[in-house]
């Protein structure tokens, strides 16, 4: 079956760096876009970023724009979210999801199939 497994979370102070990475297995992952999304306590889930299936496209929510970069390594079958100048509102469970190859816009949650469990990333003031 499909899994995504998240992984390199965990707790940081404000200004600091975190890598994020989801496996992918049971998939062809050439196939998919992937993306991240994130949930706060009390929050909806939200768009972080995405890349498409190539890697040659990639965007990000307004709010991490020019702090966090998406990746991928096809041979790896892994995505990566590297996060940089990390906020206390950054806080949240971080999720990767794959989504099939479309036209569509990467924002909508719903447009996407497969769900990692996610990875706790807390950052102190």
């Amino acid at each position: 079956q499909v899994q995504l497994v998240e992984s390199g979370g965990g707790l940081v102070q404000a200004g600091g760096s975190l890598r994020l990475s989801c496996a992918a297995s049971g998939l062809t992952f050439s196939l998919y876009h992937m993306g991240w999304f994130r949930q706060a306590p009390g929050k909806e889930r939200e768009f972080v970023a995405a890349i498409d299936w190539s890697g040659d496209r990639a965007y990000q929510a307004d709010s991490v724009k020019g702090r966090f970069t998406i990746s991928r390594d096809n041979a790896k079958n892994t995505v990566y979210l590297q996060m940089n100048s990390l906020k206390p509102e950054d806080a949240a469970v971080y999720y990767c999801a794959a989504r099939l190859r479309d036209g569509k816009t990467p924002n909508t949650p719903s447009d996407y199939v497969y769900w990692g469990q996610g990875t706790q990333v807390t950052v102190s003031s």
